[in-house]
């Protein structure tokens, strides 16, 4: 054989295997690579880019959960007013200079919401309307 034609042939043959190789034979893989796993996790925040979400129901006077922990950085309380008369949320902390409340009280059935960038301590949490927190309506939010 003289040196073109096999240099054809090894081509025709890469071809050949090049081609096979992108078919689809209906199976694919569900096994997350470590380079598509540290993608999704830059996708989902850089590190100290912490986000919680956090639900508190508010009832005729309690809070459930009254004593919950999350992480630091951007705490978002969803509270629903569950009772039968007018409630609103407050989170404070004197040492970390930090008192938030809902923009609104809420009337029973209502909900809202509450963000707030907190770092790690003990906050306390209650109801500020009347005399709900001297009720019940009072608990201590772990950041950590």
């Amino acid at each position: 054989m003289r040196t073109g034609s096999i240099a054809a042939l090894i081509c025709a043959g890469l071809a050949a295997l090049a081609i096979a190789g992108c078919g689809d034979d209906g199976e694919s893989s569900s096994t997350p690579t470590a380079e598509s796993e540290s993608s999704e996790s830059a996708a989902a925040g850089k590190v100290g880019d912490a986000k919680t979400t956090l639900d508190v129901s508010e009832t005729d006077y309690e809070l459930d959960p009254a004593d919950p922990t999350v992480k630091s950085g951007t705490v978002t309380i969803n509270a629903t007013n569950d009772g039968k008369v007018t409630h609103s949320l407050e989170v404070e902390s004197e040492e970390a200079g930090i008192e938030e409340e809902l923009p609104n009280d809420l009337a029973p059935g209502d909900s809202g919401k509450l963000t707030a960038e907190l770092p790690p301590g003990t906050y306390e949490w209650y109801c500020p309307i009347a005399d709900h927190a001297e009720l019940g309506m009072e608990g201590e939010l772990t950041v950590k």
